[in-house]
């Protein structure tokens, strides 16, 4: 027995436990206590989601998980996949299965080739066969086989498309199946013990996608689903896109009169005057952060030559997401980024240790192609426009910017009220470029940055870009969904590839830092990120419509003009409603189009020059003086305050 290898686990709470190596998370669970056992659902070794029956041959940080850790939802929905492919293929025999998700953090979703897209009728029927299968509380098995075993067992099937998604993985790499009951499919897992693990499932809608994600592809039909380890759970997911759907931009967008999408410019918005109200709002914020925090705007040209993206590595790396057109005989392409440009401007001219650091701003319109499949509202398009800034610096001076960066984008966070914000610091992938010691340095950068603003971050191992480590700012909204927002990247290769210098003190010639830093990120996807966390009620120092007066009958119109008027003259955003409706229904209307305040106007106020004002959750502030109304506001807008 001493010639077996073991392997060293660091459990949660800091304990060692040694094992023989190819032991399983189960056999683990098994040495700690029975219940364990019985519970767990899955495992994972450092930041690696594991099988409970997948041999572990490595030292490292390990955990184990039940249906009450937030992990446990990954493995019961990639298990809910398995079972819902499985009542596919019982309710229609022959029916081939493609390949499942990667992601199961929220929903599952398996493709079939099917010969009509599946209607909800469908779907129920598909539901009601998952709860019967569920019944059968059937153990998973993982079984891992060889490449021939594998085609072999498919190819007697009849599953064409599995024996092609065979050739996808690479040669030397271990092929596993998992089996429950009488179902088999080609899986890398994890899956949980037993289908009594799942609790409850729900199918939520189905789509015509292509093999493979290429249009050139044969159709296949997909259906969603989602799965947690109650009815409970369930039921506060429902509540949460119940909600979701409410607030969803692409329906009050259209609703409030801020957007539209049109066929001759897909996936690129048109905003309309309101919208672009509240698009120059978030510019003009910006702007004021950047006379606060020290940064110059710039403005560069839409189309460049190819050879820049050459030199800048997007035309290797990015081409397929880039649009290219020809302009007297040379091949141009529509700008996807700003930092080449930037660097270009850098280059100018000889730079000084003492110039440093150089903030450059941007806030020019970038086109990416992004596919049909994946392109939906504001939150994903072709046509945008970042608060993109690149910071030139020294190497000393990388902490100091990073620092400011970090508590401009928390400043704004704060403004629009985010809360939830988790930091992450990604450090080095396998693939990078420099040297271990300039990787050193710049992740020692950001961590002191961090711990000096007193942040707390995760450490997000391996997940850098390849041309240097970065922060990664997400935030959560009002219904508790999260959304990465603000990056902070440091980048060595750039300066590098656009020969940038410096003179420095010692008289010599050095490459400069270059870090990329977007707060808001897209302003289109901050746009509809926003729209649903505000439910489309925008603060009043934003909203489209500050205020709209509405007399009770066109005997009062007159006076309601003049009031709108004198509002107008203090800078603020208002609109009169002169249609000849009736009081309640004007006010229904403001409501729905969520204007902050209704300024009712009929004899009492004109005889004595006031308004009343009411907001527009239907709490009334009573009889006011224009003057009085404007100075609230207007300390409203001033301070970039929620309050109503």
């Amino acid at each position: 027995m001493s010639g077996i290898q073991q392997i060293e686990l660091t459990l949660p709470d800091g304990s060692i436990r040694t094992v023989a190596s190819g032991s399983t998370p189960l056999d683990v669970a098994l040495s700690i206590g029975p219940g364990l056992a019985r519970a767990a659902v899955g495992g994972a070794l450092g930041d690696q989601l594991v099988d409970l029956r997948q041999p572990l041959h490595q030292d490292g940080p390990f955990r184990l998980f039940t249906a009450k850790n937030p992990e446990a939802g990954e493995f019961i929905r990639h298990s809910a996949e398995h079972v819902m492919a499985d009542a596919v293929q019982r309710l229609w025999p022959g029916t081939e299965i493609d390949a499942g998700r990667q992601d199961h953090s929220e929903k599952f979703q398996y493709d079939f080739r099917f010969a009509r897209a599946f209607t909800p009728e469908d779907l129920d029927k598909v539901e009601a066969k998952m709860l019967e299968i569920l019944k059968e509380k059937s153990t998973f098995e993982r079984l891992e086989v060889s490449r021939e075993e594998a085609e072999a067992i498919f190819r007697d099937k009849g599953e064409h498309l599995k024996v092609e998604r065979l050739k996808d993985i690479p040669e030397g790499e271990t092929i596993t199946l998992y089996r429950h009951g009488q179902f088999t499919d080609l899986c890398r897992g994890p899956h949980v013990q037993n289908l009594s693990q799942i609790g409850a499932v729900k199918l939520l809608e189905a789509s015509g996608v292509y093999w493979k994600g290429d249009e050139a592809n044969e159709r296949l039909q997909r259906i969603y689903g989602t799965a947690f380890a109650s009815k409970k759970d369930l039921a506060a997911y429902e509540e949460q896109i119940s909600q979701a759907q409410a607030r969803d931009h692409r329906r009050l967008g259209p609703e409030l009169d801020l957007f539209s999408f049109h066929p001759q410019a897909p996936a690129s918005p048109f905003f309309h005057p309101k919208g672009t109200v509240l698009y120059n709002g978030l510019v003009d914020f910006v702007r004021q952060l950047y006379i606060d925090y020290g940064y110059g705007e710039v403005v560069t040209p839409q189309i460049l030559d190819v050879e820049l993206w050459h030199t800048s590595g997007h035309y290797a790396n990015y081409h397929e997401n880039m649009y290219f057109t020809e302009i007297d005989g040379r091949e141009f392409a529509v700008k996807p980024m700003n930092c080449p440009t930037h660097c270009l401007i850098f280059g100018t001219r000889l730079r000084s240790y003492r110039d440093l650091p150089i903030r450059y701003a941007d806030f020019g319109r970038l086109h990416r192609y992004e596919r049909s499949g994946v392109v939906t509202g504001l939150t994903r398009v072709r046509s945008f426009c970042q608060d993109d800034a690149h910071i030139f610096c020294t190497q000393e001076q990388i902490e100091d910017e990073v620092c400011a960066v970090a508590e401009m984008i928390l400043e704004i966070y704060r403004t629009f009220a985010f809360e939830g914000v988790v930091v992450e610091l990604s450090t080095r992938p396998e693939k990078r470029l420099g040297s271990d010691e300039t990787w050193d340095l710049a992740e020692g950068a950001l961590k002191k940055a961090l711990e000096r603003l007193g942040v707390a971050y995760e450490v997000n191992e391996g997940d850098g870009a390849f041309y240097g480590p970065k922060i990664d700012f997400q935030v959560r909204d009002v219904i508790g969904r999260s959304w990465q927002l603000g990056t902070v990247q440091l980048d060595y290769q750039l300066p590098e590839r656009f020969d940038l210098g410096y003179i420095a003190a010692d008289g010599n010639e050095h490459r400069p830092v270059m870090i990329h830093r977007a707060m808001l990120g897209s302003l289109e996807r901050f746009l509809g990120i926003l729209i649903e966390h505000t439910a489309g009620a925008f603060p009043p120092w934003l909203a489209p419509t500050q205020a709209v007066v509405l007399p009770v009958s066109e005997k009062f119109l007159d006076y309601a003009q003049q009031v709108g008027r004198s509002l107008k003259s203090s800078g603020l955003r208002v609109e009169v409603d002169d249609r000849s409706e009736k009081l309640g229904y004007k006010i229904r209307e403001a409501q729905l189009l969520k204007v902050p305040y209704m300024l009712v106007v009929g004899a009492r106020e004109q005889e004595a020059e006031t308004i009343n004002v009411r907001l527009r959750d239907g709490e009334e502030l009573g009889v006011m003086s224009c003057e009085d109304f404007a100075a609230r506001l207007g300390e409203r807008i001033a301070e970039r305050s929620n309050a109503l």
